[in-house]
């Protein structure tokens, strides 16, 4: 059974960062796509930031020059570097993970239009990580 577990959440004031973390165990597809999803109370989850087997990214606009993904594939670990955070990146963010056929289109948006995945292009989540931004 595939488990995804996130950490590294926690409150910061405006312009602060953090670093989540969403370790992977029993992942072993050798072409996937993994990312980072957001979900603000009232208001649909959406995808942050992905990135496939071959490293690729793609973030949606508003995270763009201040988040950053990536992986480090010995420790089966992924990261979400968020610098220069805002009061509207308050949300819940999700570990998402899938083989990159799953679905289609899967692989290409990954590393091209992250936000254009939807909650069911991934099989597997984590639990969740809140992240607070005060003003």
């Amino acid at each position: 059974q595939v488990q995804l577990v996130e950490s590294g959440g926690g409150s910061v004031q405006a312009g602060g960062s953090l670093r989540l973390s969403c370790a992977a165990s029993r992942f072993t597809y050798s072409r996937y796509c993994m990312g980072w999803f957001r979900q603000a109370p009232g208001k649909e989850r959406e995808g942050v930031a992905g990135i496939d087997s071959d490293g690729s990214t793609s973030y949606t606009d508003s995270v763009k020059g201040r988040f950053t993904i990536s992986q480090d594939n010995g420790k089966n670990t992924l990261y979400l570097q968020m610098n220069s955070l805002k009061p509207e990146d308050t949300a819940m963010y999700y570990c998402a993970a899938s083989p990159a056929g799953l679905a289609p289109g899967l692989a290409q948006k990954c590393k091209t239009a992250i936000q254009a995945l939807g909650h069911n292009a991934f099989r597997y989540w984590g639990q969740g990580a809140q992240v607070t931004v005060s003003s």
